[in-house]
């Protein structure tokens, strides 16, 4: 952040989303956001970089070699850091909600996919990408593919223009494969064409994340949901 090297560590949490502090200045920082909230920094927002949430068996076989960070021992004994089933217990807390219409779409605790293209923002319940899979969908001038991977945890969002024409997707029924309409190409969860007429080709990916369903509205108040079935 504006040339120095910023050290974090938990500090807080708000409304069950993530609070960092920082050890140089002491300023506090929203995990959603990686926005500066309190402090010497606040306002300034941190560069976010692309990630994936994948299982560790879907890392591994797409891994060509890799690290996996070990818990440290002296971390796991520090009390600041909650046990592993923190999320199981959590679920029983109240959470802060701008959800007040008792019509709302999604139950507060509904994990979704949360996208942002074109300009919009649009939210992906997973259990209905588990119903439905691939997903596809158009979020302002953005033609989307939301692809759920075969452990039905893992996601991706790709953009579907390539070379000029928006590609249609379908999965083999028999095999679970990933058929585009236009050229019949085999396409993997990297977004890449495995092969057919448009083999070594990739798709360009779309930033998403998984978060629950109050967190992403709170932040993104007027984003879409997609209702299983739906198309555009």
């Amino acid at each position: 952040m504006d040339g120095r090297v910023l050290n974090f560590r938990l500090w807080a949490i708000n409304n069950q989303n993530f609070i960092m502090r920082d050890e140089e200045t002491g300023s506090w920082w929203q995990q959603v956001s990686g926005e500066s909230v309190f402090g010497p920094l606040k306002g300034k927002r941190l560069k976010l970089f692309d990630h994936d949430e994948l299982t560790f068996a879907t890392w591994k076989r797409e891994g060509d070699g890799g690290r996996v960070l070990r818990p440290d021992p002296k971390t796991l004994a520090d009390d600041w850091y909650p046990p592993a089933d923190w999320e199981k217990g959590m679920d029983r807390v109240p959470v802060a909600t701008t959800l007040a219409d008792p019509n709302e779409t999604l139950p507060a605790r509904t994990l979704v996919v949360g996208v942002e293209a074109g300009g919009r923002a649009k939210a992906y319940p997973l259990d209905a990408l588990a119903r439905q899979n691939p997903v596809l969908d158009q979020i302002g001038d953005a033609p989307l593919l939301v692809l759920l991977a075969e452990d039905g945890k893992s996601v991706r969002v790709f953009d579907r223009r390539l070379d000029g024409r928006t590609l249609e997707f379908f999965q083999r029924p028999d095999s679970r494969e990933l058929i585009d309409a236009e050229t019949g190409s085999s396409w993997d969860f990297t977004g890449a064409a495995a092969s057919g007429a448009l083999a070594g080709r990739r798709l360009a990916r779309i930033r998403s994340g998984k978060d629950y369903w109050f967190n992403w509205k709170k932040y993104h108040p007027d984003t879409g949901v997609y209702l299983l079935g739906e198309r555009f």
